[in-house]
């Protein structure tokens, strides 16, 4: 799951970033509001942490864009104005949940754990390619009922794929989707989760594009 951390905090947003990464997602982060839009026009992100006291654009403002283009994604408002009328205005402006500064990490966890898990339930999504069933909630795989094991990273790959299955997508949207945008990555380290995906699904199931990137065929 990729996150985008939108704080102009610095020790807050570093924290935030390490913490969250330590638990498993791609978090990008941005300190500007008016960054927002061009990052989600440019990758796919699963939730977005808005602070709402932001340069470049409140918070609030950045919401009611989102949700005038009638973007789905979901929206934790992380902030320290801590009114009913700033908890309101933020749940009226679009955000699906808002916690207050200072918070725990634990309840900023457990609280994107249920935007996530809300979000998989809205789509009822169990995706099935040829033979095999994905299931991006419990981030399992089947084959003819047998559970297929995929580290986190191989899952997170797998699953871009698919998702954009008949399209070709690039060595470097696929670096981002495993990485963001600053991680480090080997040269060859795409290339090593694609060999252990073969070996696990079947080598046709992922195409090289030589020159381009990947691609999973719609079946």
């Amino acid at each position: 799951m990729r996150l985008l951390l939108v704080e102009d905090d610095p020790l807050l947003g570093d924290g935030l970033q390490r913490a969250l990464r330590a638990d498993g997602y791609t978090v990008d982060w941005v300190d500007r509001g008016d960054q927002v839009l061009s990052a989600l026009q440019r990758e796919h992100f699963d939730l977005v942490l808005l602070d709402i006291g932001l340069p470049g654009l409140d918070g609030i403002q950045v919401l009611k864009k989102l949700r005038g283009g009638d973007s789905p994604i979901p929206v934790i408002v992380v902030s320290a104005r801590d009114t009913l009328d700033d908890r309101v205005a933020g749940l009226d402006g679009g955000a699906d949940d808002y916690l207050t500064k200072p918070f725990e990490l634990d309840e900023l966890r457990a609280r994107i754990r249920a935007r996530l898990r809300r979000g998989e339930d809205i789509k009822h999504e169990e995706i099935q390619l040829g033979e095999l069933v994905i299931r991006p909630q419990s981030q399992e795989v089947f084959r003819d009922g047998e559970l297929i094991s995929l580290p986190r990273r191989e899952f997170t790959l797998f699953l871009e794929l698919v998702r954009s299955r008949g399209r070709v997508l690039t060595r470097e949207r696929l670096e981002q989707a495993l990485y963001g945008w600053s991680g480090d990555v080997e040269s060859n380290a795409l290339e090593v989760h694609i060999h252990h995906l073969r070996k696990k699904l079947g080598s046709d199931v992922i195409r090289t594009v030589r020159g381009v990137g990947y691609s999973v065929a719609e079946q």
